[in-house]
């Protein structure tokens, strides 16, 4: 039996639908359900099928290919996605799946609400431990926002120089990241953002993503999806 057959959804409501299967994936992992909100509002409007016109990101969370790939054959054992886990192979460091068929079969799946909201709580709570390690405090929930922006090591690197010159300019250590996001490292002015203010403009980004109605769950639920399997 999957391991979603527990989940349920107001019936007629897709958005509630989306609220459920990342307060499901937040009680499954730990990870904080207004952070996995937020980031899903910020990626995607909270739209399953949501597509980047400039890469290949899809679904509520945005998942490029490759980063998809590498977390189901990580974690898709554990939710059922053992035949897929299996079909991803790793070659020079890049994920591939020999099936065309299957490989788009996969990819798929991050349209489905409830394995795209689990991935991404594991991705999530992966990078929690590795920073957490790293820094010697707890990482709270901005801190997993910039591990998806700057990737779990520059987010490392990021919170280490913060946490010793929050006031310091973040531009000069990152000239390349920087370059490709010009808005968040300088001003309007082009005056260079400080660590803290980076940061805390990131926190209040996440705050508005998930300071939205929160849906409702009561009684009249009817059952949903359950997880995909391979066909």
């Amino acid at each position: 039996m999957s391991l979603f057959a527990d989940i349920s959804a107001t019936a007629g409501s897709a958005g509630n639908r989306v609220t459920n299967a990342i307060a499901m994936a937040s009680r499954r992992t730990g990870v904080d359900f207004s952070y996995l909100l937020g980031q899903a509002k910020i990626e995607s409007s909270l739209n399953p099928t949501a597509r980047a016109t400039t890469s290949s990101a899809t679904g509520l969370y945005q998942f490029i290919d490759q980063s998809w790939l590498a977390i189901v054959n990580k974690h898709g054992a554990q939710y059922g996605l053992g035949w897929a886990a299996d079909a991803i192979q790793q070659s020079g460091g890049r994920y591939y799946v020999a099936d065309p068929e299957l490989r788009q079969q996969i990819l798929d799946l991050r349209k489905h609400p409830e394995t795209a909201s689990v991935m991404a709580a594991e991705h999530a709570a992966d990078n929690k431990a590795y920073l957490e390690g790293r820094l010697g405090r707890e990482a709270q929930p901005v801190d997993l926002y910039l591990a998806h922006f700057l990737g779990v090591g520059g987010a490392a690197k990021f919170l280490s120089a913060h946490d010793r010159a929050p006031d310091a300019t973040a531009a000069s250590l990152f000239p390349a990241a920087a370059r490709a996001n010009r808005s968040i490292f300088y001003d309007r002015q082009g005056t260079p953002r400080s660590f803290t203010e980076i940061r805390d403009r990131f926190a209040a980004k996440l705050q508005k993503g998930s300071d939205r109605k929160s849906t409702r769950l009561n009684s009249s639920h009817t059952d949903i999806s359950r997880m995909p399997s391979s066909a």
